[in-house]
């Protein structure tokens, strides 16, 4: 259940490259994850989740600007392996899983991104613009990360 929520975080992460961070920082600050002693413990910091929450938010902002890159460009997708990586580093952190579960991180990262990307630019389509697909995306991306943090309890 463990791996698999760091799956779906990684997932998320794809759709939204700082919202499974951020999720993964609360999940420890609120003490549903233990990573004391690990390389990880900075992730339970309060100015940590702060920046991650305050960089997640703004995400979900700028995902709707005109300008901003597809998350399938070099850049994008790479930051989103990489926060995938982190984000399912953290949650394996406690069971001293760290590599396996930043892999299965990495692997949602990489669904989440080309799956959320397919899933939108259909309901786009459906839709006839991008903006409801856009907050649709964010709906879901937000109560499953919510349902995954309350899993890992």
């Amino acid at each position: 259940m463990v791996l698999l929520c760091a799956f779906v975080l990684g997932c998320i992460t794809g759709q939204r490259s700082m919202l499974g961070p951020a999720f993964a920082a609360w999940a420890v600050r609120i003490g549903i994850i233990n990573v004391a002693g690990t390389p990880l413990a900075f992730m339970g910091y309060h100015y940590t989740c702060l920046i991650l929450t305050v960089c997640a938010f703004g995400e979900l902002v700028a995902d709707k600007l005109p300008l901003t890159p597809s998350r399938k460009a070099a850049g994008p997708f790479g930051a989103r392996i990489v926060t995938g990586a982190l984000t399912g580093a953290t949650i394996g952190a406690a069971g001293h899983s760290i590599w396996i579960f930043a892999i299965a991180g990495v692997a949602g990262a990489i669904v989440g991104t080309l799956a959320g990307f397919a899933a939108r630019t259909r309901l786009a389509a459906a839709f006839g613009r991008d903006l409801p697909a856009a907050l649709l995306e964010d709906a879901e991306a937000l109560a499953l990360g919510l349902l995954c943090v309350a899993g890992l309890r």
